[in-house]
């Protein structure tokens, strides 16, 4: 695995793949968060892992007391992170939550499934069979309050964004964006291609935890008609 090191301020550094993004590579620096939370060095703070980067946040002056001041705390951490790159990451115990999100597609829920279909040229039928195949990874929440960004997305099913963002998107709208495949937690402005929609709430804010998935989180996708969202959608009322 490719990934560059470098600074952020005097007291962090983020750690990026340089290569095309895939589970196996988000795998990577998921198992260096993982080593950092086993081990717990004394001059860590913090580290905040996103979908291509890992940031690390240092306490330079515990660095410069045990390591001396021949180098520099950037430097230190630089080859610390390096060696741990090359450890066995630890074991875990953790099981992966795996959840199957129902889904609606096409029709006034999935209204640009025609369009990712003629796009793509492929019938809806393969476009939602392509897209519900698979199981998908949690790479990370970003954008808004539990939205999942999921990989790896059939490569059949690259399309680009919208070039005129919606300025409403419901909640539950089930999208593709590029090369990426997500779920629409909450009612929000957005531009990927809805495909269909999920009657499952992925965000509470009351609940604990608010956010139904999380970074690592596997899930599947499976087909439901109109009657059977609208069954799930009342239930949940």
């Amino acid at each position: 695995m490719t990934y560059s090191i470098y600074p952020l301020g005097d007291q962090a550094v983020t750690i990026e793949l340089e290569s095309e993004l895939n589970v196996a590579q988000w795998q990577k620096l998921r198992q260096l968060a993982q080593t950092l939370e086993h081990i717990k060095p004394d001059w860590l703070i913090e580290y905040i892992p996103a979908m291509t980067t890992l940031t690390v946040l240092y306490n330079p002056l515990i660095l410069q007391k045990q390591y001396g001041a021949k180098h520099s705390p950037y430097e230190i951490v630089c080859e610390e992170i390096n060696i741990l790159f090359k450890q066995t990451p630890p074991h875990t115990t953790k099981k992966v939550k795996q959840i199957d999100i129902p889904v609606c597609y096409g029709g006034q829920l999935g209204p640009d499934l025609l369009d990712v279909a003629q796009y793509t040229k492929l019938t809806p039928k393969e476009v939602i069979q392509l897209h519900s195949e698979r199981t998908y990874t949690v790479y990370m929440i970003g954008f808004a309050p539990g939205f999942p960004y999921l990989g790896e997305l059939n490569q059949k099913l690259h399309i680009p964004q919208r070039t005129s963002p919606r300025l409403f998107v419901p909640a539950g709208s089930v999208g593709i964006g590029g090369e990426q495949t997500g779920v629409y937690p909450l009612d929000s402005p957005g531009n990927w291609q809805i495909i269909g929609q999920t009657p499952l709430a992925l965000f509470l804010e009351n609940a604990d935890p608010p956010s139904l998935l999380k970074s690592g989180d596997q899930i599947r996708f499976v087909p439901i008609s109109e009657a059977e969202y609208t069954t799930l959608r009342n239930k949940k009322g």
